[in-house]
């Protein structure tokens, strides 16, 4: 690791990311190492560079490696590395509104939808994150992203999607919002209408108090209720709206648990520097085990490198 990097420390402590703003940070220098790395095919050297620095300061490599050279960094990390690994630099090249409508068009492109994949970005997302990632998945597919979501899936899951696409917040009575849910269960079939207005149109901590609220009516986990009276894919979208609500942390960490390449890598990314720390910390209550450890008992060589690089430090 660079020796410069723990210098970077001193940098913007009020995240919870693992990756901060390289304090160091001399863009002219950071592309002469690289535009050397392509032409040896240094994997080290390119992951060094680019896992030590904030997305805002790849995208200026960037730029600054296109300017001094005429040529696309993308296209040359292309040719240098190959596999996962390729695939891992080119994310982190990515803007980060760009990078979630990427991760959304690959959780519908191909045979076959991840539906939970779509779900996970869309609830670990702000509403003001998803305008923006609409705006950016019409930038790069010209299409609308409420159109695909609706062509990939139906019935009342689509409702789902699509209202947790539109999140809005509402001023709502916990109480009310409260009943609605348990009235809701006591029909032979639940209706899923309520859950899908209430808990897309609140704020957080309103929709916690309601969750609260019904858990000790009903004296079980908001999430078995879920599990217990819907089916399918609705079951699946609420069982991870009602975990996002509650502790998205440690929905990501169980998520983080199947430790399969895209998705290690698609959360690691996506949340480097906003909540890694926080992510991390449930990794390690929820297995016992800390998650820089787990990932190098499942990946190996440089890519494994590069996800301890994001991932930073033992816990």
């Amino acid at each position: 690791m660079d020796p410069d990097y723990f210098k970077s420390y001193d940098m913007c402590w009020g995240t919870l990311g693992t990756v901060r703003p390289f304090a160091n940070f001399h863009p002219d220098r950071d592309v002469m190492e690289v535009q050397a790395a392509l032409q040896k095919k240094d994997a080290t050297t390119l992951v060094r560079i680019l896992t030590n620095r904030s997305s805002t300061q790849r995208q200026v490599i960037a730029n600054t490696f296109e300017e001094l050279t005429q040529k696309d960094l993308t296209a040359g990390l292309k040719k240098a590395l190959a596999g996962d690994l390729e695939l891992l630099m080119l994310e982190l090249l990515m803007h980060p509104v760009h990078f979630w409508a990427y991760r959304l068009q690959q959780a519908m492109v191909g045979l076959g939808t991840d539906e939970e994949t779509l779900m996970e970005i869309l609830c670990t997302r702000s509403g003001k994150q998803l305008q923006e990632i609409r705006g950016a998945y019409t930038q790069l597919y010209k299409k609308d992203l409420e159109k695909e979501l609706k062509g990939e899936t139906s019935g009342d899951f689509e409702k789902l999607v699509v209202a947790v696409l539109n999140k809005e917040t509402i001023a709502g009575a916990v109480q009310r919002d409260t009943e609605y849910l348990s009235a809701s269960l006591r029909a032979k079939k639940a209706d899923p209408a309520p859950w899908i207005t209430i808990l897309t149109s609140r704020d957080v901590n309103h929709l916690d108090k309601v969750l609260m609220g019904l858990e000790l009516e009903s004296g079980q986990l908001a999430e078995e209720l879920v599990e217990k009276r819907f089916t399918g894919d609705l079951r699946l979208g609420l069982k991870v709206l009602v975990q996002c609500i509650q502790n998205p942390y440690t929905y990501l960490a169980k998520r983080l648990t199947t430790m399969k390449g895209p998705l290690v890598q698609g959360i690691l990314i996506s949340h480097s520097e906003e909540d890694l720390l926080c992510v991390r910390a449930a990794f390690l209550k929820l297995t016992g085990t800390s998650l820089y450890t787990t990932l190098q008992k499942h990946f190996k060589g440089d890519y494994l490198q590069a996800v301890m690089a994001i991932c930073r430090s033992e816990d």
